[in-house]
């Protein structure tokens, strides 16, 4: 686990400092392309390892070394881990902590990203044929778990990373965690992990820069004038509705 986890930190950690740019929905900068390369390059290394002999002795060696070490492993830790770092942004949104987009905005970014990640992971996986390491089907690329995990970690790093890097540590831990723990239950190869969190990042940052162009394009205008935002009063949780209609 220690070497599973130290590979994985290597490579999508790095990222963090480069992608740290400002963006908003009124006010956004182009991002620079350097900030894509980490997560392509975790996708292209993983659709190089489907034929790679090298790479796929390697997969086969992360396997071994992680079946040797702990056989049987066996958790649900990592159906629920993928989606913390969602919950951590609207319990901060919750708790009064201002991240870069209001209620709405954020929750058609998350749409557009869970999309994204849900589709391409769906279409290499009924593609590629993967066996799995366990043998139980031919969906093994990419890791599902592990892109959802990764996509809800650049998730809030887009709307938190600049209020503390102590949020993107801790979402990207997160992630990888959940990414570690799919090869412990042999549920994927390493290469599958790496290319699912590479490619759930693409999707979160995508979602970022198109959805700029997609809220004019549906409302008409580059800012909103409705804003709603989660309340807790008296005991009762619900919503604030506010604007000029």
């Amino acid at each position: 686990m220690k070497l599973s986890l130290i590979l994985l930190s290597g490579l999508f950690f790095p990222g963090i400092s480069m992608a740290q740019y400002t963006d908003s929905v009124s006010h956004h900068s182009k991002p620079k392309v350097v900030e894509f390369i980490p997560a392509a390059a975790a996708v292209g290394y993983g659709f190089i390892a489907l034929n790679n002999n090298t790479l796929r002795r390697f997969d086969n060696y992360i396997h071994e070394q992680t079946n040797r070490r702990h056989p049987g492993f066996n958790t649900s830790a990592d159906d629920y881990l993928r989606y913390l770092p969602i919950v951590a942004v609207y319990g901060l949104d919750l708790a009064g902590v201002k991240g870069k987009h209001n209620f709405v905005d954020k929750s058609a970014l998350l749409l557009i990203s869970g999309t994204l990640t849900m589709g391409s992971v769906h279409l290499l996986k009924s593609s590629s044929n993967r066996m799995r390491p366990n043998g139980l089907n031919d969906y093994s690329f990419p890791s599902g778990h592990t892109a959802t995990a990764f996509a809800s970690a650049e998730f809030l790093r887009q709307e938190y990373g600049d209020v503390s890097v102590w949020y993107t540590i801790g979402g990207y831990s997160v992630a990888t965690a959940t990414g570690v723990l799919r090869m412990y239950k042999n549920y994927h190869w390493f290469s599958d992990v790496v290319a699912g969190a590479g490619l759930g990042i693409l999707s979160t940052k995508f979602a970022y820069v198109i959805y700029p162009s997609i809220r004019k394009w549906v409302t008409g205008k580059d800012q909103s004038n409705f804003v709603m935002m989660p309340v807790y009063q008296n005991r009762a949780a619900g919503f604030a509705f506010s604007g000029k209609f």
